[in-house]
């Protein structure tokens, strides 16, 4: 597994363009809360029949695949775990807020096919294929990038 620099400078070189940089800190986050959305979409009678889970909150796909997803960050540095555990908190809260209002089903894929618009026409932009078509990884890599990025920005 590489570390989070090498990570990160792999990331950077098909983010170079300032154009391109700024669809990704809108649209990173807006896909990544998307796909929150539509993992807490599917039904969770599968989870709560597992050892009689109590915890509401394991009663919730996000919230297992979160779990999963942060021994990745926590492979890549102990802080990248707590900044994305915290995105990833922040986006299952906001996501039952959302889910309040409209079909979180619906209203998540809208928000992902928007976010992935805006990301594909990004990468038009600055000429390059998106790195998740060389890696996968950078799927997960692409949310902490953001927040390395603007986190920089002061």
């Amino acid at each position: 597994m590489n570390t989070a620099k090498e990570y990160f400078d792999e990331y950077a070189l098909s983010h170079k363009n300032e154009t391109n940089q700024a669809i990704h800190y809108i649209c990173v986050p807006v896909i990544f809360f998307s796909v929150i959305g539509l993992l807490m979409s599917i039904p969770s009678s599968f989870l709560k029949n597992i050892g009689r889970l109590e915890n509401p909150l394991l009663e919730n796909w996000a919230a297992v695949v979160a779990i999963i997803v942060s021994f990745f960050y926590l492979k890549l540095g102990f802080w990248y775990f707590v900044e994305m555990l915290f995105v990833m908190l922040l986006c299952i809260v906001g996501n039952f807020w959302l889910g309040n209002h409209i079909n979180l089903l619906y209203g998540s894929i809208a928000i992902f096919a928007l976010g992935w618009i805006g990301q594909f026409y990004g990468h038009k932009v600055e000429g390059v294929k998106p790195s998740f078509l060389k890696d996968l990884e950078f799927l997960l890599i692409g949310p902490l990038w953001v927040i390395q990025k603007l986190g920089k920005k002061k």
